[in-house]
């Protein structure tokens, strides 16, 4: 349990310094806790250019 903290912390704190630089918010950091999450949240930052988030891009 203590492990999965740990990776945990490892893992939201350059998601959350990375995401502004994709115009996305920082928020959304949190969903890279979970496997399930942290890979659809790493392909938007690699396609970034070419997609189009309603609400967040204008």
């Amino acid at each position: 349990m203590l492990g999965y903290l740990i990776m945990a912390a490892l893992t939201v704190v350059p998601f959350w310094m990375f995401l502004p630089r994709f115009n996305l918010p920082s928020w959304f950091a949190i969903f890279s806790l979970t496997p399930f999450t942290v890979i659809p949240l790493l392909w938007i930052m690699a396609y970034r250019d070419q997609i189009k988030i309603p609400g967040i891009d204008k």
